[in-house]
């Protein structure tokens, strides 16, 4: 089993509540625009930290992660991406990959719209966990936490913080 904490959004922004839930969970997935180093680096400090890049994010931050991150645990394969869309109108740079080799569960970030889809006609949970950061129109910052034991996700949990 593996408890997980999914952001993304952060802006540059990063708080002792966010810390404090990452500190509780095994890994600590971030969907992209992290904004500064100091974000992951204060993640890094107190769990495992799975990041992928955003738009917003400079050439350092880039340098040190990737644009699309697929990476398997437990028994369920992961995809993380920032700018990915939504099942039926699926980012056209990814579109191709995703049909011939669906994972489990797909993650995005990027329209601070906090979103968990099943895709039926690609057997996959679509999960964008909305913005954690201060930055842009949201006005209820979200993260997401939950487990993943063997092939399944449990104990799925939208955390909400007031802007």
């Amino acid at each position: 089993m593996k408890k997980i904490l999914l952001i993304s959004d952060t802006h540059g922004y990063i708080d002792d509540r966010i810390i404090q839930y990452a500190k509780e969970s095994d890994e600590t997935w971030h969907a992209g625009d992290i904004g500064e180093l100091k974000v992951v680096d204060e993640l890094k400090k107190v769990t495992t930290l799975r990041a992928v890049h955003g738009n917003i994010d400079n050439s350092k931050i880039r340098a040190e992660y990737a644009e699309n991150l697929r990476f398997k645990i437990e028994d369920m394969k992961i995809w993380i991406t920032h700018i990915g869309g939504y099942p039926n109108k699926y980012n056209q740079r990814i579109r191709q990959e995703i049909y011939n080799d669906p994972p489990d569960i797909f993650i995005c970030g990027h329209s601070h719209i906090l979103k968990v889809i099943n895709d039926n006609k690609l057997n996959l949970l679509h999960i964008n966990p909305g913005a954690i950061g201060k930055h842009g129109f949201h006005h209820v910052r979200t993260m997401i936490r939950f487990e993943i034991i063997k092939s399944k996700i449990q104990n799925l949990e939208v955390i909400e913080f007031k802007r």
